[in-house]
């Protein structure tokens, strides 16, 4: 039996620039983190004591005799690829899926480490990075990005870039105490709805031609954000109006990314006390994320009290193998 831990992630810029159509031509960057919440996958040999060949049990059960079978897009395709069979897996996870914390590609990641774990085989993060890649875009033809499969994979506060060439993945160095600074002025917030990622993103991608310089900006403001955690003289408060900043360019994107109740949780909050925020992800639902000074974070969670506010801490291993025995 074999047991994956694998965190989620928040971007905090660059977001748009991780679209293979942008960073060929432009290069691109995304600042990001994993934090303390997790996609858990449990995958072991089926006994041979059923009527079904391999048992599946995410949000719904499947009992199935052969992978083609499988209605799960990402499961299917990665139990044929890896030539996987008669297995029972069971995914489950500490927030909800379609949220735009990545949770997709952290069970991509956490799957094929639990399979390649179950065939006896070492696969390191860049590995399972490149074929969460593969799995979601090429096999599963899923509109978007490539940085939450790097993210999860590696996991940290990071700076990932992108070229025609690939991508590099950069911790960012801060101290311990200005990293803690930043995470006790951070609030996650759910906004009660979920959506599928790769709908959205299918909108942004037809959109980023006419967006080139939007995009650019976005890309730019990574290098901006990253001087300000860099640099112990600037106020960490720059980093939230840089985060204000950054939502107002990615909300003009494409008009899939934001909805009418989401601006009106996210102005409420701003007239609470945040100095900045966005919604993370592809955009639709799910999590909104803001800078607030202490002094004002509860009356934030008062003027956003309708919604579930998330305590988190960040994280610095990325997935990992947290159970292994032999059966």
């Amino acid at each position: 039996m074999v047991i994956t831990q694998t965190p989620f992630r928040m971007s905090f810029f660059g977001g748009g620039t991780d679209f293979n159509v942008f960073f060929n031509e432009y290069g691109g960057a995304v600042l990001s983190t994993t934090f303390d919440k997790y996609a858990y996958v449990t995958v072991r040999h089926l006994p041979q004591f059923f009527d079904f060949k391999t048992q599946i049990t995410y949000s719904k059960e499947e009992k199935v005799n052969e992978n083609s079978e499988i209605m799960h897009p990402a499961i299917r395709n990665a139990m044929e690829w890896l030539d996987m069979h008669e297995i029972r897996m069971t995914y489950e996870a500490d927030l909800p899926a379609r949220s735009g914390l990545g949770t997709s590609s952290s069970f991509a990641v956490g799957m094929l480490s639990a399979f390649y774990a179950l065939k006896g085989q070492y696969a390191d993060k860049r590995k399972l990075a490149d074929d969460a890649i593969y799995l979601e875009r090429e096999l599963c033809k899923e509109a978007g990005g490539i940085q939450d499969q790097i993210a999860a994979s590696f996991g940290g506060f990071n700076r990932i870039n992108f070229n025609r060439d690939g991508y590099s993945v950069n911790p960012v160095i801060i101290s311990s105490e200005r990293k803690k600074e930043l995470n006790d002025h951070l609030m996650l917030f759910f906004t009660g709805f979920s959506r599928f990622s790769s709908d959205i993103q299918k909108g942004t991608e037809k959109s980023m031609k006419d967006k080139t310089q939007q995009l650019l900006e976005m890309y730019h403001l990574v290098d901006d954000a990253e001087k300000i955690l860099t640099d112990k003289n600037t106020s960490l408060d720059e980093f939230g109006k840089l985060l204000d900043y950054t939502w107002k360019l990615k909300r003009g994107i494409s008009s899939g990314i934001s909805t009418d109740s989401i601006d009106e949780q996210y102005d409420k909050a701003i007239r609470a006390g945040a100095l900045g925020g966005k919604l993370l992800g592809a955009g639709g639902g799910g999590f909104l994320l803001f800078y607030v000074p202490k002094e004002k974070q509860d009356n934030v969670r008062k003027a956003l009290e309708g919604q579930k506010y998330v305590p988190f801490k960040f994280e610095n291993e990325g997935t990992k193998v947290i159970y292994y025995g032999e059966e």
